[in-house]
Formats: structure tokens, C-alpha cells, sequence
């Protein structure tokens, strides 16, 4: 979805969330709030929801931060992180990917950093499922979506080439 204002981004992503649950539960209100106020306060370039036929939907939000130089040689650590993971997408970017267990409640988080070997710069996507149902499923369709991105050209701020502002796509799905 386009990154308008939070309230227009909370408005498209509750529409979003409706029609996927097919209830109006008041949560989803405040999640859709929520998801938007913290894309835009990171200045995320893409706020999509994931869906998979066998799983509750799931955020996916990402930007491209600029960082002192390339690489991903920083260690991770701590109490919530599951599993971290090193590889290279299907385009040839180095990728980290680290898995998160939510510290209170259910639920599931997945961060992927991926940097461009050629500037300092990463992108970040996280993937939050408020509820962890079908987590796998859904990991998977959004793994597939990241491991095809690819930064514009050097000296931006993108990894999709859209002007900043947002990516526009209503949902990632199987």
C-alpha cells in the first residue's frame, strides 16, 4: 500500500486487514494504527500484509538504512532472538535473517537485513505475525518476495526504486 499520511496508511492497512479476517474486531483497528505509526516513524518504503491460505496474515514492513560501510559483520544476541541465519538472496545480496520469539504474548517476528555489497547501505524487513498461526507459511511467501529485491541505483535510498514515500501493493500472497 501507498505510505500516505498514518492515518490514511492505518485506514488502507484496517481495510486490508477486514477483508482478509472478515470480522471487525476491534484489535484490528489498533493494530492497522499501530503498524502505521511505526512505518512512518522509520520512514519504511513498504508496508504490506502477507497472506497464506493455512495462516493468519501477517505485516511486512521495510527501509533501506544507511549505515557507516557495507557488510553485515555485527553479531546478534539476546534473550528473544530464536535463530539467526546467513545466506545470499536469489539475486546475490548477502542476507541475514533472524527469527524472534515475541517477548510477552504469542506471536511471531522475523527480521531479514540485506546489504548492498556496493554502498553502505541495508535493507531491513520485518515480518510480524500478532498471532504465529501458519507462521511457517507465511515466512515463506515473504521470504520468496525478499529474496528477489534488489537496490536502485547508488546514491538512493531504495531497494524497490520507488520514490520515497512507499511501495504501493495491496498484499503478498501464496
Amino acid at each position: 500500500m501507498a505510505l500516505g499520511t498514518p492515518e490514511h496508511t492505518a485506514a488502507e492497512l484496517l481495510a486490508v486487514l477486514r477483508r482478509l479476517k472478515g470480522t471487525r474486531d476491534p484489535g484490528l483497528e489498533v493494530s492497522a494504527t499501530q503498524a502505521a505509526e511505526l512505518a512512518h516513524r522509520h520512514g519504511a518504503g513498504l508496508l504490506a500484509v502477507v497472506e497464506h491460505s493455512d495462516a493468519d496474515p501477517a505485516l511486512l514492513m521495510a527501509c533501506v538504512v544507511p549505515v557507516d560501510r557495507p557488510g553485515l559483520d555485527f553479531p546478534l544476541d539476546g534473550p528473544a532472538i530464536r535463530e539467526v541465519t546467513r545466506g545470499e538472496t536469489a539475486t546475490g545480496y548477502p542476507v541475514m535473517i533472524v527469527e524472534r520469539i515475541p517477548v510477552a504474548g504469542p506471536g511471531a517476528q522475523l527480521q531479514v537485513v540485506v546489504t548492498d555489497p556496493d554502498q553502505p547501505r541495508l535493507a531491513v524487513f520485518t515480518l510480524h505475525s500478532p498471532t504465529g498461526r501458519g507462521w511457517l507459511d507465511v515466512a515463506g511467501v515473504a521470504g520468496r518476495f525478499v529474496s528477489g529485491m534488489r537496490f536502485s541505483d547508488p546514491g538512493t535510498r531504495s531497494a524497490s526504486g520507488r520514490p520515497p514515500g512507499g511501495t504501493s501493493g495491496r498484499s503478498a500472497r501464496r
